[in-house]
């Protein structure tokens, strides 16, 4: 039975997709991300790579002979919606969800998915308090927060040893988690910061702030949090005269990063998982992306992946029970995706730690070598 319901006042934006026309759909796969805001381009990512992925399984035969049929919910980047439309899966029959993409309303939305058993794969949300609560339920094909501010924390240490540093995020639970993260690896290899700042999402004027971090002679600033806020950041502190050195996560990789920011943004180093655009395995989904012209940046390929996951667990289950599913993904067997081989520990997280770093030049991004 259903333990939590959306009320009848509570409105959600979804839309029902069919992606073939070989027979009806038969079993409904929601997809929940930021479908409009000011991060939809993640919402993109999200779908795009659901979408190619669902139709090369469908004319695979489908799930267990079942095609599937995409329903998409809009959580709008915020928690309270996202909650909704996990409410309202639940109350329409939903029993696998890909998504969400931000780690506070993945978190949020978990719940209400484990009480109703539906088993979720987020691509994206990277906070380790979304596994770390052990929900039977709950599977991610990126990696951890505390993984890569490990790894950001040492590149900063060791580019920047002696410099003023300053530790800026967007009181996220993303933002300010992946910034903790790596300030803790960064002072564990004796790099201190010299501040730490919060900024609000959604403000548009970041003058005070630049002016604090001028006064203090920061060096470099590390931003956690998403790229409409840091490509306003780094834009307003070129603009006001502060030169230092700018890096960040994952958040900022998106060309919408570029587009705000300008060429303000040459320069910028951010971590991610090395490219899977790069990897074998993604060869026949990278041609099918470029049929559709659809350019597979950052975690598009990580949505791809959790649809190539949920098939094959389903296939090895020879179920479309989610709790049998999620028995076969905490197994311990290896799954053949587009990023890669992935294997599940017992939260549901991938047992790998890739990070790399980045940067940003002349609108676009690059991987740089090791140790560079």
């Amino acid at each position: 039975m259903n333990k939590k319901l959306l009320s009848a006042a509570s409105t959600v934006a979804l839309v029902a997709l069919s992606v073939s026309t070989e027979a009806h759909a038969d079993v409904t796969l929601g997809v929940a991300g930021p479908m409009t805001g000011g991060n939809a381009a993640f919402g993109d990512q999200l779908l795009n790579g659901v979408k190619v992925a669902v139709e090369q399984v469908n004319a695979d035969g489908g799930l267990l002979g079942e095609q599937i049929r995409l329903q998409v919910g809009d959580d709008q980047g915020d928690a309270k919606q996202g909650v909704n439309v996990a409410n309202y899966f639940a109350g329409d029959g939903v029993k696998f969800v890909i998504g969400h993409m931000f780690s506070g309303i993945t978190m949020a939305a978990s719940e209400v998915y484990a009480e109703n058993g539906m088993l979720m794969i987020t691509p994206a949300a990277s906070n380790p308090g979304v596994t770390d609560k052990k929900l039977w339920n709950v599977f991610r094909t990126c990696g951890r927060d505390d993984q890569q501010g490990a790894i950001a924390g040492k590149v900063l240490a060791t580019r920047f040893a002696g410099k003023n540093l300053a530790i800026v995020h967007d009181k996220t639970a993303y933002g300010q988690g992946l910034a903790e993260a790596t300030a803790k690896a960064a002072n564990t290899l004796g790099l201190k910061e010299a501040l730490v700042e919060g900024l609000t999402v959604g403000d548009k004027d970041y003058s005070a702030l630049i002016t604090k971090l001028k006064s203090n002679n920061v060096d470099v600033v590390y931003y956690g949090g998403l790229y409409t806020e840091s490509g306003l950041l780094i834009r307003q502190a070129r603009e006001q005269g502060l030169q230092a050195q700018f890096m960040s996560g994952d958040g900022m990789m998106s060309s919408e990063f570029w587009a705000i920011a300008g060429t303000a943004a040459d320069g910028a180093l951010m971590t991610f998982h090395p490219d899977p655009r790069e990897r074998p395995e993604a060869k026949k989904a990278l041609a099918a992306f470029e049929a559709a012209k659809i350019n597979p940046e950052s975690y598009t390929l990580y949505a791809y992946a959790a649809v190539e996951v949920l098939s094959q667990a389903v296939k090895k289950a020879n179920s479309l029970d989610p709790e049998a599913i999620a028995k076969v993904m905490h197994s311990g067997i290896s799954f053949d995706t587009v990023i890669g081989p992935i294997t599940y520990d017992e939260k549901g997280d991938p047992t790998r730690d890739d990070y790399a770093l980045f940067q940003w030049r002349a609108g676009s991004y690059s991987q740089l070598p090791p140790n560079n």
